[in-house]
């Protein structure tokens, strides 16, 4: 579980225009809330946390507050359509020890096997486990299957004390056998001559 360290600022200005004046000096509005507390709107580094949101469900410890150091999760990212810059985010209060649901990424390794075709219906799952153990990824093993090979949600490796969330039975993957690339030639084609070709003299 990666955890970053981020510095916040209090935030007393909303709006389109404060939000704007806020990402031209390198800041992202953002804003705090969970645990029955009053909803903190602050402002975040843009680099320091652009860097941090490469990791997914990172751990933010942000100090700068006023009731001192917290943790949190990145829920709600909001990004520039176009130019994919950091407009907004909401970060969700956690505590140690703390049982969380979150998305978590599907990887695949190895190779597929021989005659093999891979087919991946689900590229994250739900999974529940400590605000300070989520895993980054969840890995499969492609080595380890054979063509036909099918792995469901409950057929995944999880690290200790993470437990599905819902959906066991969903596929997530399965190896499909190669598709046929030659198409068989219509009846009566093989062997004929093409249309319009002379024909050889009888030999009569």
């Amino acid at each position: 579980m990666s955890e970053v360290r981020i510095a916040a600022e209090p935030r007393s200005e909303f709006g389109k225009g404060a939000a704007r004046r806020t990402r031209r000096a390198g800041k992202v509005p953002a804003v705090l809330y969970g645990h029955g507390t009053d909803p903190q709107h602050i402002t975040l580094p843009g680099h320091e946390l652009m860097l941090a949101l490469k990791t997914p469900n990172v751990l933010l410890r942000v100090s700068g507050l006023s009731g001192g150091e917290e943790l949190a999760l990145p829920k709600d990212v909001q990004r520039d359509p176009l130019k994919g810059f950091l407009e907004h985010v909401d970060l969700l209060l956690v505590k140690r020890g703390e049982k969380v649901t979150v998305d978590v990424p599907v990887v695949t390794v190895g190779d597929v096997p021989a005659g093999g075709q891979l087919a991946q219906e689900l590229t994250v799952v739900s999974l529940e486990a400590e605000a300070t153990h989520i895993p980054t990824e969840i890995t499969v093993d492609l080595g380890k299957l054979s063509e036909g090979s099918t792995v469901l949600v409950k057929d995944l490796s999880l690290p200790r004390g993470v437990t599905v969330a819902g959906g066991e039975d969903a596929l997530v993957l399965q190896i499909t056998g190669v598709k046929e690339n030659q198409v068989a030639a219509p009846e009566g084609e093989a062997g004929e001559p093409a249309e319009g070709a002379a024909e050889a003299p009888s030999a009569e």
